[in-house]
């Protein structure tokens, strides 16, 4: 079976590629001009690597030729509109021309990564374009999965790192609110096995799986776990959310500055879900977050 993978230079990407790769799938990886490059390792295992972008129909063509299954997991985390990044182009246009390409090129399978509270009035784009991308999935008479995760943690996330990262530098962490909110954070091979393991099974066709841990933490005790796997006592200063809200206005069009107006809203809603059935149908093991994050931060 021959699977065509985007996103695999990502985060989620890389892990999804070595699953696939450890239960001897064959791989068609898009990668952007320039980006050839970080799958150079992967090459040399068998990986076919085609230059490609999902916002650009054209750069599709006879790509996907040949292959069994589509995984998709492109997805950005804030927009930079004046690069032409945005939340619509990414999300749904992207998902819209590779439904069109699977549909025109015979692929009939295709596994599409979304987001835990994807809705069709979701309050910010992020959420909007994710459910639109779902839609088009749905419309398609493909034989879709689409997958719905929390907050994803592991070696390389951008999530759990960052808190670290602050908290190696300067022993405090600034926490939106009273930092009660709840997410439900989920291992990146929890992820990974949920796409893998449903590519050859009939009965996940046509579902869509909320996938978060299990367990729901506030956002404050995912902070104190954080700094316990560091072993750096963290100092938690709490800013009001107007506060936070006019600095994001200001600053978040910075790469560096930690999150944007989007961002506090879908932090201040919380991210939990039933996490039985996606665990259920697929018999994985849950990983637990302290455990998990204690493996890549305390090295």
């Amino acid at each position: 079976m021959k699977i065509f993978l985007t996103g695999s230079t990502g985060f989620v990407g890389k892990r999804v590629l070595n699953d696939l790769l450890e239960k001897n799938y064959q791989v068609r990886c898009l990668a952007r001009q320039g980006a050839e490059q970080k799958l150079a390792s992967y090459q040399a295992k068998g990986v076919d690597v085609v230059r490609g972008d999902v916002t650009d129909l054209n750069s599709l063509d006879g790509k996907l030729a040949g292959c069994d299954a589509v995984i998709n997991l492109v997805g950005i985390i804030r927009s930079y509109p004046v690069k032409g990044i945005t939340f619509e182009k990414m999300h749904y246009e992207g998902t819209a021309n590779l439904v069109n390409a699977a549909q025109s090129q015979g692929v009939r399978r295709f596994l599409q990564m979304s987001s835990l509270g994807a809705r069709p009035h979701g309050n910010t784009p992020y959420l909007q374009t994710k459910y639109h991308a779902e839609k088009c999935v749905r419309g398609s008479g493909l034989a879709y999965t689409i997958f719905r995760p929390s907050v994803i943690f592991g070696q390389g996330d951008s999530f759990v790192n960052l808190f670290a990262n602050m908290l190696r530098r300067q022993q405090f962490v600034p926490v939106v609110g009273n930092g009660k909110y709840q997410l439900q954070p989920v291992s990146v091979e929890n992820v990974s096995k949920g796409f893998v393991n449903s590519l050859e099974r009939s009965d996940t066709i046509g579902k869509c799986f909320d996938v978060g841990g299990p367990e729901r933490l506030e956002f404050d005790a995912i902070i104190d776990a954080i700094g316990e796997a560091l072993c750096v006592p963290p100092h938690k200063i709490h800013i009001p959310v107007f506060v936070m809200q006019i600095m994001a206005e200001m600053l978040d069009w910075l790469p560096f500055f930690p999150v944007t107006n989007d961002q506090i809203t879908m932090l201040l809603d919380g991210n939990v879900c039933d996490e039985r059935p996606f665990f259920d149908h697929f018999n994985i093991t849950p990983d637990y977050f302290k455990p998990g994050i204690h493996k890549y931060l305390s090295v």
